[in-house]
């Protein structure tokens, strides 16, 4: 079988079309296939049942007549222009808890799964926080202390709910790159004045939610091409210098596990996606913080790498 991924980019007139990344060249989608409604990433994975096979026939006989040029001489946007809802795994990496609960003066925690905890995630505003691998990111003026983390996400590709984690997996399209870029200034993380039992302690829009705080990227990777989700090394640069590096095989819980605990409170839509938490070796872990005009590149296995820069 052709291996190939999806991608958005923008064309000569600057419209947003879907592209197929095939050997590193990129297809315009629908020309590809003959089908018309493949002009965007999100119509496919809509219709995903229909789209992969599709896509995967048209691959197999792709040549020049339907390139558009190489993916590095490419505009690439996100490769979903938008997300349905976007759901953010918090503290789903052991090694990535344990430092900051030590950065924190804190002893570490149990693992959660021994104390019967379940997935803990929060949403991101899409229209405002998505952009793709080039763009900038502008560093909030309201916070002093911006963090990075590179995550696996998960785009959903069939409806999912009430699915069991031996099912879960199932209703992946495929997988990109996020960075889930966070804001760590002590006000949003424990909002003053409110008690440390109150529901309200932290601000997730501030830490989480605020424009351009969601790099997702460059393509998307069929499931059935990637294999185990939850073995795929993941490596983030900033600067070049090498700031993370793991596996996602050291998520707490795994992949199938939050897409099926999702799936019991709210019925998971095609084009929405999980980021699945973030490993050790975020700059909260050491008080480093990002500053205007580096670059932070980032890498996962089967999938491709990602490249912005600060503002």
């Amino acid at each position: 079988m052709t291996r190939f991924k999806l991608l958005t980019y923008r064309d000569a007139s600057g419209q947003a079309r879907a592209g197929v990344e095939i050997g590193g060249m990129v297809h315009d989608a629908a020309r590809l296939t003959g089908h018309a409604a493949d002009l965007s990433v999100l119509a496919m994975v809509e219709d995903w049942a229909a789209a992969e096979p599709r896509l995967a026939a048209s691959a197999q006989k792709a040549d020049g007549a339907t390139q558009v040029g190489a993916m590095d001489g490419l505009t690439l946007l996100a490769p979903l222009l938008y997300p349905g809802s976007i759901f953010c795994a918090a503290a789903n990496y052991a090694d990535h808890a344990d430092a900051m609960a030590r950065k924190m003066g804190r002893p570490g925690e149990p693992d959660p799964k021994s104390l019967g905890l379940k997935p803990f995630h929060f949403l991101k505003p899409v229209r405002q926080s998505v952009v793709g691998t080039g763009v900038d990111i502008e560093l909030p003026d309201f916070a002093q202390k911006i963090d990075w983390e590179i995550e696996l996400a998960a785009v959903i590709g069939r409806p999912a709910r009430h699915v069991s984690v031996q099912q879960a997996l199932d209703h992946v399209a495929g997988y990109t790159i996020a960075n889930d870029v966070s804001v760590r200034d002590a006000q949003f993380m424990r909002r003053p004045n409110v008690p440390d039992g109150s529901l309200f302690k932290t601000d997730f829009i501030g830490m989480k939610g605020f424009d351009k705080s969601c790099v997702l990227g460059p393509c998307i990777t069929p499931a059935s091409q990637i294999g185990d989700p939850d073995n795929l090394a993941m490596k983030l640069w900033l600067d070049d210098e090498l700031m993370q590096n793991s596996n996602t095989g050291k998520m707490i819980f795994s992949t199938a596990e939050q897409i099926a605990y999702l799936s019991e409170r709210v019925t998971l839509l095609p084009g929405d996606i999980v980021l699945t938490g973030t490993p050790a070796g975020t700059g909260a872990e050491q008080d480093r913080f990002l500053r205007p005009g580096q670059t932070i590149r980032m890498w996962i296995e089967n999938i491709g790498e990602t490249l912005n820069r600060t503002a």
